[in-house]
């Protein structure tokens, strides 16, 4: 098995420098096809928001600020891996310290709001859903939810400097091999445990919706709220209430499964290589690109349901 010295120098999401050209094309190829997809969906959900006036609530301003964290991964890092991955291994541009800290703090940046945005969009929803109105008046003034994703970028741009091998896992010059591992692995911790924390909090709250919904379904539709139609859930027609709420679950479920298939594979071969041993490096890939590919469907994780989004697009698009 290769070791981590054969481990990309610029990237975590390059595979071996032995692999086949093949491989390194396909590789490239699917990063295209994601910035692409990615900053179309991201750009057309923030063009929506902008121009309905249906549309601009506090939920979707959260999904705006997530959208607008996506772009930096899908409009300007996802193209240059696909650049890179067809160069040569020994190209200059792969080498350059200075490329790599700008690529990893642009992975970084758009990473780290787009997790803040999904526990934000995921809170919103549960003090929305689950507490009274009045409550949710007076925590999501427009004063507070500006702070709320002004922190978002805060958090971001502090992590970002701080922490270069959350994102730069790869030596560009070979340092010893101790100071290497020691770092790579207690960032990998690091990583592994704030995604943890996040899924914790993002499953606490839609689970606590799905109970609410499940369990009062004129709780739910007494609330006049435009948000309302912002939940993974159909507005109107209302089917039949036991099948309205099979339905809410279901889409609430399925939300949480898609976000889990995208962050818990990083976080357990992050947590095997710090307590046993580093996973194959084809593995980690595996588990980075799956992370990446959130900033792709995030769009339409959060807008498939919404009527309200279907009908402006229908109106923008031919």
């Amino acid at each position: 098995m290769p070791n981590a010295s054969s481990w990309s120098a610029s990237s975590p999401l390059l595979l071996l420098w032995e692999d086949s050209s093949g491989t390194r094309i396909f590789l490239s190829l699917l990063y295209a096809v994601l910035a692409i997809s990615g900053t179309l969906s991201n750009v057309m959900v923030i063009y929506l928001v902008f121009s309905f006036k249906k549309l601009q609530t506090t939920s979707n301003a959260f999904i705006v600020n997530g959208c607008a964290a996506d772009l930096s991964v899908c409009a300007l890092w996802m193209p240059q891996e696909a650049v890179l991955g067809l160069l040569p291994p020994n190209s200059s541009s792969l080498r350059s310290a200075e490329y790599r800290l700008l690529r990893g703090g642009l992975l970084g940046l758009g990473l780290t709001v787009s997790l803040a945005s999904h526990l934000l969009v995921a809170f919103n929803r549960y003090v929305l859903i689950t507490k009274l109105p009045s409550v949710y008046q007076a925590l999501y003034q427009r004063r507070h939810t500006g702070c709320m994703i002004g922190l978002s970028w805060a958090l971001a741009l502090l992590l970002v400097p701080l922490l270069p091998g959350l994102w730069t896992p790869g030596p560009a010059q070979q340092p010893p091999p101790r100071q290497t591992d020691g770092s790579s692995r207690y960032t990998a911790l690091l990583l592994a445990l704030a995604l943890l924390g996040q899924t914790a909090l993002l499953l606490h709250c839609y689970l606590g919706i799905v109970r609410r919904v499940r369990g009062s379904a004129k709780r739910v539709s007494v609330l006049n709220f435009h948000l309302l139609h912002q939940l993974p859930f159909p507005a109107a027609p209302p089917p039949p209430r036991r099948a309205q709420r099979r339905l809410s679950s279901v889409s609430v479920l399925l939300l949480c499964c898609v976000f889990l298939l995208g962050t818990q594979p990083l976080v357990w071969v992050s947590l095997l290589g710090f307590f046993l041993r580093p996973a194959p490096p084809a593995l980690q890939a595996a588990g980075w690109l799956l992370l990446c590919s959130l900033s792709a469907l995030n769009p339409l994780l959060y807008t498939w349901r919404s009527e309200e989004f279907r009908r402006a697009a229908r109106s923008v698009l031919p």
